[in-house]
């Protein structure tokens, strides 16, 4: 297999899960994969976060937020691997409950990840609403 096509199954098997968990309400699985080595940054959509530090209570207020996810998909528009690098470029279309209210929604997301230990982790995530 490719290194791109090592990462890809990665990212199926264990981020998009890890992501329809944070949507109905449980940071662990996403917590799991993201780096606890600075630098880590997080623009999203509702929050940011500049440090490793910064970035692990925000995935609790997420949490929070999120529950009764009815729908989420990704749509990768681009994506690769090279090495101890990767990164994902796409779409991340959600129906959820925020704070008790539905909510559908689509983000712009470019993520970059890097080996640690032999495992992907994200280190910096980029996300926006499409309006």
């Amino acid at each position: 297999m490719s290194e791109r096509t090592d990462f890809l199954q990665w990212f199926d098997d264990e981020w998009r899960p890890a992501e329809v968990a944070l949507h109905n309400g449980d940071a662990e699985p996403r917590r799991a994969l993201w780096s606890t080595k600075d630098p880590v940054t997080v623009f999203g959509a509702w929050k940011t976060a500049k440090t490793s530090a910064e970035a692990d209570p925000l995935f609790d207020l997420l949490a929070k937020a999120f529950s009764d996810c009815t729908s989420s998909d990704v749509e990768l528009l681009s994506a690769d691997a090279i090495g101890d690098f990767a990164y994902t470029i796409g779409y991340e279309h959600s129906s959820v409950s925020w704070n008790g209210e539905p909510r559908t929604y689509t983000l712009r997301v470019t993520q970059l990840y890097r080996k640690e230990n032999d495992t992907w982790k994200v280190f910096h995530r980029h996300g926006d609403e499409l309006t």
